[in-house]
């Protein structure tokens, strides 16, 4: 059987990625050099074997192009979970989201990590 095991994604700076995912409910793992000297940082979510890997190259400049690609996470209760983001000064997108969740539509939601990568919120 083959499992897949993370996703890596470039970084213009860690710290800020980091404290993204982490407000998301990513956790921290280890933070390494690897030999080509780029900065790694592990983060996972509780009880999922797939990772994250940000990586940030000195030399590169991270631009991602609209839509190019995407993440999701599954949660709970969407309206508790985006709630809480929108607390913590991340914004939901699209606009209005309670309103149509309150509708019947679909309740996915987005939000933007600070490269420009979207995440897609959907309830399990």
């Amino acid at each position: 059987m083959i499992k897949f095991l993370h996703t890596r994604v470039r970084v213009a700076d860690p710290a800020a990625s980091i404290e993204f995912y982490q407000k998301l409910g990513f956790e921290l793992g280890d933070q390494k050099t690897s030999p080509q000297g780029n900065q790694l940082a592990f983060l996972h979510l509780p009880g999922n074997e797939h990772f994250l890997e940000l990586t940030h190259s000195p030399d590169y400049k991270v631009e991602v192009p609209e839509d190019l690609m995407h993440t999701a996470v599954g949660v709970e209760d969407i309206i508790a979970y985006c709630d809480t983001l929108e607390n913590s000064g991340i914004e939901i997108w699209p606009g209005g989201w309670r309103e149509k969740f309150s509708t019947g539509e679909r309740k996915m939601a987005f939000v933007t990590d600070p490269d420009g990568y979207e995440v897609e919120i959907l309830e399990k």
